[in-house]
């Protein structure tokens, strides 16, 4: 939990980077810049026996391609919103992966979603309606990046489930530094230049080694932990965009904007609850048939 609510820091204070970047740099010239970093972490995720070439050998090529693809859009989008909108709303917005997700589950996976887990997920999109308020006040193309952000980062978790196959994990990291590497890197060949100042250059530092050190965190704490749990902190990332925006950039919050991320983190701590609940009773299940498995067992030595 620790490592996670660690990872969430990173994230948001990486994406603060960003932010301070607006008009200096060309979004996608950042988002590369994300990619290159993200170079750091590929010794800690080694392991012995796998060659960094298998970053760009995987079994599955279709699921590696859209991987890249999803991973490439969201990393740009994300910069670009960043850069337009006060942090909570960006934030807000991107919450919204996991309707995105659970509703590609059921039409691409056909995976069953209970009722309260609908509810959670139209609990935070109440949220975000709250905290937007459309048709009261001009929604413009930053917020048309954040949620094309959340859709490309569904598109890549459910990329991930349907290659979950893959032998190494340097293949389905690959995904993630070769998108945004390639697709930023075309795209910020029209308008990229030279940072011009120091102080540009510690902000890019900055997003790119804070992104790739919430990525080994991240890493390190699903290898520690459940997903529910490692999940649960990552509203918390709401917390330091708001902490951000107001210490900052000198963005005010009115108080619908307190409300809708209220009602954002409950559907999210909703969420938490029910896979908790979930996974308790699968355990239990186990426990009991391991039980009726170990009676069974004597019941025969018995008999013999």
């Amino acid at each position: 939990m620790a490592l996670a609510f660690g990872a969430y820091a990173s994230f948001a204070v990486s994406d603060a980077f960003s932010k301070l970047l607006a008009g200096q740099l060309d979004p996608f010239e950042v988002a590369f810049s994300g990619g290159v970093f993200g170079f750091l972490i590929l010794p800690f995720i080694r392991r012995s026996g796998e060659s960094y070439l298998d970053i760009v050998r995987p079994q599955k090529w279709g699921m590696w391609l859209l991987r890249a693809g999803c991973v490439f859009a969201a990393t740009a989008a994300s910069v670009e919103a960043f850069m337009l909108l006060p942090m909570p709303e960006a934030l807000s917005l991107m919450f919204l992966m996991p309707l995105f997700v659970t509703i590609l589950s059921v039409l691409l996976l056909k995976e069953k979603v209970s009722f309260w887990a609908w509810l959670a997920v139209v609990l935070g999109f109440a949220g975000v309606l709250i905290v937007l308020r459309p048709g009261l006040r001009a929604l413009q193309w930053g917020h048309l990046c954040a949620l094309i952000a959340a859709f490309a980062n569904a598109g890549s978790v459910i990329a991930y489930r349907l290659a979950d196959k893959e032998p190494t994990r340097l293949s389905l990291f690959g995904s993630s530094l070769i998108g945004p590497l390639v697709g930023n890197g075309l795209l910020m060949g029209l308008h990229a230049q030279w940072p011009a100042t120091m102080t540009a250059w510690v902000y890019l530092f900055g997003y790119g080694f804070l992104a790739a050190l919430g990525q080994l965190m991240m890493m390190m704490a699903t290898a520690r932990a459940p997903a529910n749990r490692v999940a649960l902190p990552q509203y918390s990332q709401m917390v330091w965009g708001v902490a951000l925006s107001y210490l900052v950039f000198r963005q005010p919050l009115d108080g619908w904007t307190f409300v809708g991320i209220i009602v954002l983190m409950s559907s999210g701590i909703l969420n938490w609850v029910r896979q908790r609940i979930r996974y308790e009773r699968m355990a239990m299940k186990e426990r009991l048939a391991r039980r009726k498995a170990r009676k069974a067992d004597k019941a025969g030595q018995l008999v013999s």
